[in-house]
């Protein structure tokens, strides 16, 4: 849904109804506002011989628009593309006819023509913008040539010299294109930019609901602790006083029976909530175990190495980090990832030292693509291809970087930092922990001061451990 979305970010489904209808009339009577005072500047205070009759009634029907505006259709209305575009295209108009009566492009305030093209490049439609953009451009053409020149009250005409003008021409022209191009592009960044943070908070939501949910769990496994037992105790009773082989004996004990089935069940679900619940920190290699859990059974060999060797399960000297919902999804879909452009082999490698505790996740893959290997974590500019399955290879899929994005801005929420290479570039052996791996590296670095802080106050609060 989020791909369909950014691909079709300039329709007319997703760009319509942007603008409020108060906006564009709040912006309309600054315009009227600022013309209005030019013209009686130059008149009164320039004497310059304009035709300011001509002028206010040119200034007037954006008036009766206003006004007709505001007091016939609702304050909240937002506009349609087509209403937008109609609506700046009058603006633009109006505009236009009262430079022509002023000087064309001799008069500096020409440049007011490129607003109208930049509130169409950021709201509307390419439609629209195309439209918006040949109009102004072919507007500024015709005012090069035709217009009531700029005439002192004395006769003195007011005209800069052809070169000026035509340079005026070119600089407006491509003031037109740049800022059409420019504000859309950065229109759409933003927009993408807001659909991946969307995304990333939905994931990170869902992953405080399920550790909620384990709470509620461990909790209803609790208080129905003491009913299942005594429907236990009250059957098995039963059962006693009850003749041997009779249908109510049997259905005491079919009654005992699925009582112990339902403890059971209730016991394992609050075992798995008092987890969620108790369990805030953790060694930093249980954490990546945990994270990577759901995809170990992908049909991929998954290598799991500490400090570059295979993990001593009696090891004293583990990071204890907290075990936030950040770190767990953003190292999931690190994963996730790897596992699935990978061919055969994915390899999770966790380091520390005294200042730092690191992760690199890998595969042997084809890596990411070159030209783009600098704008990795960008969402919506992945273009690694999923390796062949079986006698199918999906060739269409390209990726959208989402799951990069999310695992990136959730993993950086908890003080990390990420860069991102591809195996098979190094060239100093950086990553040369398993000659299979010759594709995308990703490497996650904590440094230990503050990542793992509340875990030493945690371990200071409960005291050493007791020998029993």
């Amino acid at each position: 849904m989020v791909s369909q979305q950014v691909s079709n970010l300039f329709t007319r489904e997703v760009r319509s109804d942007w603008i409020r209808l108060r906006t564009l009339i709040i912006l309309r009577w600054l315009a009227i506002a600022g013309q209005t005072a030019a013209v009686v500047f130059a008149v009164f205070y320039l004497e310059l011989a304009i035709p300011f009759r001509v002028c206010l009634l040119v200034i007037t029907p954006a008036i009766l628009f206003n006004l007709l505006a505001t007091f016939v259709l609702p304050s909240n209305k937002r506009l349609s593309e087509r209403e937008a575009m109609l609506s700046l295209l009058f603006d633009l108009c109006q505009l236009v006819v009262l430079l022509y009566l002023t000087g064309g492009l001799h008069n500096p305030f020409v440049l007011l023509i490129l607003a109208p093209v930049t509130i169409a490049a950021t709201a509307l439609t390419l439609y629209a913008t195309v439209v918006l953009s040949l109009t102004a451009l072919g507007m500024i053409s015709v005012l090069s040539f035709f217009y009531m020149p700029l005439t002192r009250l004395s006769g003195e005409i007011l005209e800069l010299p052809r070169l000026f003008v035509g340079g005026m021409w070119v600089a407006l022209s491509i003031g037109i294109l740049f800022l059409a191009i420019y504000a859309r592009r950065v229109t759409g960044e933003m927009f993408s930019m807001s659909q991946a943070l969307s995304a990333t908070q939905m994931a990170l939501a869902r992953e405080h609901q399920l550790t909620a949910l384990g709470g509620v769990v461990a909790a209803a496994a609790h208080e129905m602790g003491t009913p299942l037992a005594t429907i236990k105790l009250a059957s098995s009773e039963l059962a006693l006083e009850l003749e041997e082989g009779s249908d109510l004996r049997e259905d005491a004990l079919l009654i005992e029976e699925q009582a112990d089935r339902l403890r059971q069940i209730l016991r394992d679900m609050g075992r798995s909530g008092k987890d969620d619940l108790l369990l805030k920190h953790a060694p930093i290699t249980a954490i990546i175990r945990e994270a990577a859990e759901p995809h170990e059974n992908r049909g991929k060999e998954m290598i799991f190495l500490v400090n570059g060797a295979a993990e001593d399960p009696l090891a004293t000297d583990t990071p204890i980090v907290p075990r936030h919902a950040e770190i767990i999804h953003g190292i999931r879909n690190l994963v996730q990832n790897a596992v699935d452009f990978s061919t055969a082999v994915v390899l999770v490698d966790i380091t520390w030292d005294e200042t730092s505790v690191r992760i690199m996740v890998g595969d042997d893959g084809d890596g990411y693509p070159h030209d783009l290997l600098d704008r990795i974590g960008d969402p919506f500019i992945s273009k690694r291809k999923k390796q062949v399955r079986g006698d199918q290879a999906d060739d269409a899929y390209h990726g959208m970087g989402l799951g990069l994005f999310i695992a990136k801005t959730l993993l950086e929420r908890s003080g990390a930092e990420l860069t991102f290479a591809n195996a098979a570039a190094d060239t100093k052996g950086k990553y040369a922990l398993d000659p299979r791996l010759r594709g995308a590296i990703v490497n996650v670095r904590w440094q230990r001061d503050g990542f793992e802080e509340d875990a030493h106050a945690l371990r200071k609060a409960l005291g050493p451990n007791q020998q029993f």
